[in-house]
């Protein structure tokens, strides 16, 4: 290898007082929205209760989209205050008068009932996997293997990179995870190879391509698995909480089948015309994956037995659903991994994302239930559809699926557009006859993904490959929408009768 890759560190900014006012800001954004919320008059055929606890889930949403503090410390405080308020703000009069009721002992028992979501501990689980990867270091083993024999050609070497993503997707929950963690760390070595500086004119020698392809593959594998993307499960919970529909690991991947195979063939080579690189062929690539290889040595022992521990979890997923809970079999593995020594129990009590994650989720999971559980969705479900009414099921379902795939474009965060609007949307469908549902929510859950594409900001992959130096702003934004179009047309003529006819 001629020249590595320098991984440029940003240093922290200084706490300017600009910095520190746009801080306090943000900070008491959420309250001035939850409070001025709190100040407009109960819509009509709404409990005041409901309508209050609604205020304070928007200055929960607001929190997460602008992060004043992590998204965890704002979803635990949206819980901490409507469990101290829970009197004008979660339990209805009928049940605070009945004789049993104890309000302190219910406030706390909805508070926490986020943390016992199986779909929580799911997401908490899939992390673990990750960390196996990242600690036995196959993930990099499997990218590097792709590079070594895909890597001469600068198409080739897209597919290399869009395979190697689609092979960690099912088994990563976080896909800035993935991408920050392997994929990104890898290829950042390769186009000063080519000469490829970021920053630079020369940066469209090759690195353009590469950052393109790799991120556009990260969107499009988010939304194949439903364990590729940390909201994918959470949306699973809302769509059971909101609908009571439940979708298997299977059933998710045998709705975006066609389409995923379709975008992750097509994907690469539609990078190559539209975004082509200046280098076509270059033979030092594969020499320096070699290279890296060697020093990797040969497979180790918990590399193998991490292997078989995930594909044994990802059989179980698809195949023993109804034996055995999806979350009890990720907790088995990860038994298993502590048992066998591929994970130390270090690994798991340091791993901040990942109680990070859980704890922001278990909070989400709550105020969502919430939602429901106050009577506001089915309020909102009755108005929305009756501005709906009229519309053919078909014509609804294409004109739900667009202003759900639209609106990502004011949202820095999946999770925060996940909790924001899918169970709006899904209440909304629910109202209008003759939808099919089951494929309406398998339409709106398997959109998460592959609507990160469409702004530098719309999924958690696109700051790291949006700062690289590969690729200018006008350059994202150009090609964003060109491929967030093609996405969401492809899920409209390929994805939704495909859809139809499974379910």
């Amino acid at each position: 290898m001629k020249e590595t890759a320098k991984t440029s560190v940003t240093k922290p900014a200084s706490k300017s007082p600009g910095g520190k006012k746009n801080r306090l800001l943000f900070m008491f954004l959420p309250v001035l929205v939850a409070v001025l919320l709190l100040l407009v008059p109960t819509p009509e055929g709404l409990q005041p209760y409901a309508w209050h606890f609604f205020a304070i889930f928007v200055g929960v949403i607001v929190g997460l989209i602008f992060e004043p503090l992590p998204g965890a410390v704002i979803g635990l405080t949206g819980v901490v205050v409507i469990a101290l308020f829970s009197q004008w703000l979660l339990f209805s009069p009928d049940e605070m008068a009945a004789p049993k009721f104890k309000m302190a002992a219910a406030s706390f028992k909805w508070a926490v009932s986020g943390f016992g979501n199986s779909t929580v501990w799911l997401i908490f689980g899939a992390f673990m996997f990750a960390a196996g990867y990242d600690k036995t270091q196959f993930g990099r083993r499997l990218a590097l293997i792709l590079v070594k024999y895909l890597g001469r050609r600068s198409l080739t070497l897209g597919y290399a990179i869009t395979l190697a993503d689609l092979l960690l997707a099912p088994f990563t929950p976080s896909n800035t995870a993935r991408s920050g963690g392997t994929i990104y760390p890898i290829i950042a070595n390769l186009p000063p190879l080519y000469g490829s500086k970021p920053n630079d004119p020369s940066a469209r020698r090759i690195g353009s391509y590469l950052m393109w392809v790799a991120i556009t593959a990260a969107c499009i594998t988010s939304s194949m698995f439903l364990s590729a993307l940390a909201p994918n499960l959470l949306a699973l919970a809302l769509v059971k909480s909101t609908v009571g529909i439940t979708i298997s690991w299977g059933t998710w991947f045998m709705a975006f089948l066609p389409l995923g195979v379709l975008l992750i063939l097509i994907m690469p080579l539609l990078a190559y015309w539209l975004y082509p690189p200046e280098v076509k062929i270059n033979d030092e690539v594969p020499r320096w994956a070699s290279e890296e290889l060697a020093k990797l040595g040969r497979l180790s022992r918990n590399e193998i037995l991490l292997l078989v521990f995930v594909c044994c979890a990802l059989m179980m997923w698809i195949f023993a659903a109804s034996w055995i809970e999806p979350a009890m079999a990720a907790l088995l593995v990860i038994t298993l991994m502590l048992w066998t020594g591929v994970l130390e129990w270090s690994d798991i009590t340091g791993n901040k994302a990942a109680w990070n994650t859980f704890v922001w989720f278990a909070t989400l999971v709550a105020l969502a239930g919430g939602l429901s559980s106050t009577g506001f969705i089915s309020w909102l479900g009755k108005e929305g559809g009756a501005l709906m009414s009229g519309i053919s099921p078909g014509t609804a379902t294409i004109v739900l699926l667009l202003a759900f795939y639209l609106l990502h474009y004011l949202f820095a965060s999946t999770t925060a557009h996940t909790t924001a609007l899918l169970p709006a949307v899904l209440t909304i469908g629910a109202t209008i006859p003759g939808i099919n549902m089951q494929v309406f929510c398998l339409l709106l859950v398997t959109s998460l993904g592959v609507m990160g594409i469409i702004t530098p900001y719309g999924t958690g992959p696109s700051p790291i490959y949006y700062g690289s130096g590969y690729l200018p702003t006008k350059d994202y934004w150009r090609l964003g929408t060109i491929f967030g179009a093609l996405f969401l047309v492809a899920l409209i003529v390929i994805g939704y009768p495909w859809m139809s006819m499974m379910f």
